[in-house]
């Protein structure tokens, strides 16, 4: 009576502890191990009572995976903190909401309109200010009508009769590098205007007679050639039709209407230069300068006449220096058009032969023999003045000290 009693009580435990909900097995060492394999009641787990004290009212819960009513504790955190929802991932191709910031979802302010600024100040008078100020810098507005101001005050001038009464030491002059008058200012002119507007208003504001002269480079060259396209398009002509100084008054012309591209920026950046004194390098000043300080050299014997190889331009039927010769690399043999030149008659398309080896002989002084040489630029030998050869090559070793002579004119 007493082992069937105790066996029926034991199957009463096991079967009515929750209703089913867990079922208690013997293990190995005779403990007891749960079974979580069917469905669990959260509602009376105490665990999930605190969890759910702290999820808000209209969180939704995602339904148990496999069919349960089962959720994780992470899960059920990640909910509590929030985190529990998917973000929306962007969809590719689709258009964007540009009302709202992409990060925080926020609306986005909408930038007011820039206003339309009038100026109303006479040129050569002082600014007026009695226009209210905008919420936002705008550079039309704020940096207008004071360079004008500036200049017809006198402000950036020098009085040379006050100059007179200084030292060498209370003087400071500086002649802006003069740009090409063909071109416009670049970042780089942009910041050596800005040190040497910095230096002269610091010798300014130090009491001394400072001056920081104005100017432009007429760029021979490359005027030239913007002048001459103008000609040819204009009026089919080239300078040669016109003659040197009809042509001069060209440049003058294009230079009046065309170049002042350059002062415009510098009055923009605000450099304090002394407009009065504004020179170009082809005013009749500056070129009694350049034709003194050619006559100095000469008469010292810095500057002389002599042959030398040079680079022909053949557009421009003149001598020009090596900064503007472009340099093309040949791998070799290559036919390549010359412009402005009649043109090759051996070639279909005009076309002339340059990446090729030219051979040519030297003989050799009170000798029959001759010594070969090779080059591609056949036209250099003009220049030539000595032949190098290998002190350890056997072939030549017969000819050290030796002279060739030039075929052309003879020379040693």
């Amino acid at each position: 009576m007493g082992k069937k009693a105790k066996k029926q009580q034991g199957d009463g435990g096991g079967g009515g502890g929750g209703g089913g909900a867990a079922k208690a097995k013997a293990g190995k060492d005779g403990g007891a191990s749960t079974d979580l394999t069917g469905p669990v009641q959260w509602h009376s787990d105490e665990k999930y009572a605190s969890m759910m004290a702290y999820l808000p009212s209209d969180v939704p819960l995602p339904p148990p995976k496999g069919g349960g009513g089962g959720m994780s504790k992470s899960m059920m955190k990640k909910l509590a903190k929030g985190k529990g929802k998917k973000k929306e991932k962007p969809q590719w191709n689709q258009p964007k909401d540009k009302s709202k910031d992409a990060k925080g979802g926020k609306d986005k302010k909408v930038a007011p309109p820039k206003p339309k600024f009038v100026n109303k100040t006479p040129k050569g008078q002082k600014k007026d200010l009695s226009t209210p100020m905008a919420d936002g810098y705008h550079p039309d507005a704020v940096e207008s009508s004071w360079q004008d101001w500036w200049e017809a005050r006198g402000f950036y001038g020098c009085d040379p009769a006050q100059a007179k009464g200084k030292s060498d030491d209370e003087k400071f002059v500086m002649v802006i590098p003069p740009p090409n008058v063909t071109g416009s200012l670049h970042l780089g002119h942009a910041l050596t205007a800005a040190v040497e507007d910095t230096l002269t208003r610091w010798h300014r504001m130090k009491g001394h007679a400072s001056l920081y002269v104005p100017g432009t480079d007429h760029a021979g060259i490359a005027t030239q050639s913007v002048v001459e396209k103008m000609l040819m398009k204009e009026e089919n002509k080239n300078r040669h039709d016109l003659g040197r100084e009809k042509f001069i008054e060209k440049v003058w012309e294009w230079k009046g209407d065309y170049g002042n591209r350059i002062t415009t920026q510098l009055r923009s950046l605000g450099s304090s230069v002394d407009w009065s004194r504004e020179r170009f390098t082809m005013d009749d000043q500056c070129s009694r300068a350049v034709l003194e300080a050619f006559n100095q050299f000469h008469e010292k014997g810095l500057l002389y006449r002599a042959e030398r190889l040079g680079n022909w331009s053949c557009a421009l039927k003149s001598a020009i220096s090596d900064i503007e010769v472009d340099y093309v690399e040949l791998e070799g043999r290559t036919f390549l058009e010359v412009k402005t030149h009649k043109g090759n008659p051996a070639d279909p398309k005009g076309r002339y032969e340059f990446g090729t080896l030219t051979s040519f002989a030297y003989p050799i002084e009170d000798s029959e023999e001759v010594l070969v040489v090779a080059t591609t630029r056949l036209e250099t030998m003009l220049g030539d003045t000595g032949v190098a050869i290998h002190p350890e090559d056997p072939r030549y070793t017969h000819l050290h000290g030796k002279f060739v002579i030039h075929p052309f004119n003879g020379r040693k």
